[in-house]
């Protein structure tokens, strides 16, 4: 959307607000967790559909699952948000060349799996049904799927589990939020109504979902990568990661942007999936 349409949009919500800023922050939350993309394309389709088709269940939700079979480590990849699975394309036949047991999972909302809302919490569920199933040695997240594989970790600490790759993952939801309320131009109702609502959903204010915080209480092994010129997630929420998380090495990039699809990255990934 361009900033006039956001604006617009937000500036109509605060209006509503003024009537009913619990109607308002409704729509407000609902237009956060509705992606505008990450179904799949025709061309998308083409690079999972050499893959294993599996269907999982989480609460009456599909949860679409691919798997590329190998004999060496199960390796669990989680997708970002308006994405889904294909977008591992670009590292896939690396991992395909190391034998490794390669599974993807479509988040909420995205790809082949059931929904219209997504949060990054129901997206941890997901990641562990599929993890449950699999026993992955290694979870690799872009973005939301990376903050949702802390959340996964942090509440059910699988011990298949050795090593996490986190690529430009949020460090806490309070930023997200923030920039979200920001970008849309909310008011003072507007955002302590969203904040209401996510206390009354989850039973936790918007600040305990930190996901650098959740780290401290995860023993596998973690490698964060994230690009210093970050337009997405800032590189402070790396840092925050890098800080918190004890057994855990940060790689700093800077031209690769949000995506970290930059092929140099490749090896140093494999390496630390590869090394004791």
């Amino acid at each position: 959307m361009s900033s006039f349409v956001i604006k617009s949009i937000g500036n109509a919500l605060n209006a509503t607000s003024l009537i009913s800023s619990k109607y308002a922050s409704k729509k407000a939350l609902h237009l956060f967790a509705s992606p505008r993309k990450g179904r799949y394309t025709e061309d998308q389709k083409k690079i999972v559909d050499s893959a294993e088709f599996e269907l999982l269940s989480y609460h009456g939700h599909n949860i679409a699952t691919y798997r590329w079979a190998g004999s060496g480590k199960t390796v669990l990849l989680a997708h970002g948000w308006e994405s889904n699975a294909s977008r591992w394309s670009y590292i896939l036949n690396t991992l395909k060349a190391q034998d490794y047991n390669i599974i993807a999972l479509d988040a909420p909302a995205h790809g082949h799996s059931d929904g219209r809302q997504f949060n990054a919490i129901l997206y941890s569920e997901f990641i562990n049904i599929v993890a449950e199933k699999h026993l992955p040695e290694v979870v690799i997240g872009h973005s939301v799927g990376g903050m949702a594989t802390v959340f996964f970790m942090h509440k059910y600490h699988l011990p298949s589990v050795k090593k996490l790759v986190l690529l430009g993952a949020p460090a806490h939801f309070t930023g997200v939020f923030s920039r979200y309320k920001s970008m849309m131009g909310y008011n003072e109702r507007i955002s302590k109504g969203l904040d209401t609502i996510v206390y009354e959903r989850f039973g936790k204010p918007v600040d305990y979902f930190s996901a650098a915080n959740f780290t401290k209480s995860i023993e596998a092994k973690g490698l964060i990568i994230h690009d210093k010129k970050d337009k997405i997630i800032p590189f402070e929420d790396a840092l925050l990661f890098a800080n918190r998380y004890q057994n855990s090495k940060l790689i700093e990039t800077q031209g690769f942007g949000h995506g970290l699809k930059d092929k140099s990255l490749t090896p140093k990934i494999i390496e630390f999936i590869n090394n004791s």
